[in-house]
């Protein structure tokens, strides 16, 4: 479905001159420096795929996206989708994809919801039974009911996003960008977005790329992620290789029948104590699970114990601050 390579994106940064000849000079000399959003950066998506494309703000997700979608052209390298060049074939392009954006609007602000529903079926020229069953399926599974005939001025930040959805499905697009779907939203509303993106995914084979910040969105629905910094890629791969490769470290949360003064385990103090309850900080690849905690049986008499694994959130947090890809780099795919 996807095809990147070597992509690059510069832009020129204009300097600014301030003081009593410096507007002369911003005329005259237009100087600039080049910055590079996105450096060599290649990957592939198949059919049917729901990727995560992560990174940090300013990392060069939004400027990938804007190529991929046709907005920007590329300073050099190759991309093809689904066959086209998309800033070549912009407004083909652009119909057979769907663009979400967490933060902006394809809603017509005024209009009720079903009005504007109305307006795409003209713009994308959908077929009526097509377009009717689409509503009828999104309507249901979104709970879009209650607000169709609401301005979407006047809709909550949650009900909004519904409806974004729902517009940028209609036409049933091949692949589908949602950029922050689920910002802002309670823990109801972030569900109910994420069931019904799982669902398109799954029953209709649609293309799925997700930007986000919210690794509960990243978790819930992604099994690769291609994970991208200062303009360069730092790993694509799947979500659960990600969290074995660099979450080695695992808590063993031990509750103690007795308090027992000292409670070291293989060498191992515990990072923390409260009462009767202490947590071990270990790596699963130098000391095995099982060993360790049938010390912990042979030993001690307990009440109750637990293996935590790593949040993903903080293995990431991690990897973008350089800490583990100094030990190994990432696997690409």
């Amino acid at each position: 479905m996807i095809e990147v390579a070597n992509l690059v994106k510069e832009f020129r940064v204009y300097r600014h001159h301030r003081g009593g000849l410096g507007a002369l000079r911003n005329l005259v000399s237009r100087e600039y420096r080049v910055v590079r959003a996105v450096s060599d950066v290649s990957f592939g998506i198949g059919r049917g795929e729901l990727v995560g494309y992560l990174g940090p703000n300013g990392a060069g997700k939004s400027t990938t996206i804007k190529i991929l979608t046709g907005i920007l052209v590329p300073s050099s390298g190759r991309v093809v989708v689904d066959g086209r060049v998309p800033w070549v074939s912009r407004a083909e392009h652009a119909r057979h994809i769907g663009v979400v954006f967490g933060q902006r609007t394809n809603l017509w602000w005024d209009l009720p919801v079903i009005e504007t529903f109305d307006l795409l079926h003209h713009i994308y020229r959908i077929p009526a039974d097509r377009f009717e069953a689409n509503l009828r399926q999104f309507t249901d599974l979104l709970d879009l009911e209650p607000f169709l005939l609401t301005p979407v001025r006047s809709l909550s930040l949650g009900q909004r996003m519904r409806a974004e959805i729902a517009a940028a499905l209609l036409h049933d697009p091949d692949l589908v960008f949602l950029d922050e779907p689920t910002i802002g939203l309670d823990v109801v509303a972030k569900e109910r977005l994420r069931q019904f993106i799982r669902q398109i995914n799954h029953e209709r084979g649609t293309t799925i790329i997700l930007t986000t910040h919210d690794l509960g969105d990243v978790e819930k629905l992604c099994e690769r992620v291609i994970m991208i910094d200062q303009g360069r890629k730092l790993y694509d791969g799947p979500l659960a290789a990600l969290r074995d490769r660099f979450g080695r470290d695992r808590l063993l949360v031990v509750d103690f029948a007795e308090d027992y003064p000292d409670v070291t385990v293989n060498g191992l103090p515990a990072i923390r104590r409260e009462g009767a309850r202490a947590w071990y900080r270990y790596d699963r690849a130098a000391i095995s699970t099982a060993d360790l905690v049938a010390q912990v049986l042979a030993r001690y008499r307990i009440q109750d114990l637990s293996v935590q694994e790593p949040e993903i959130e903080e293995i990431i947090r991690q990897i973008y601050e350089g800490r583990l890809l100094q030990e190994d780099s990432p696997t690409e795919t």
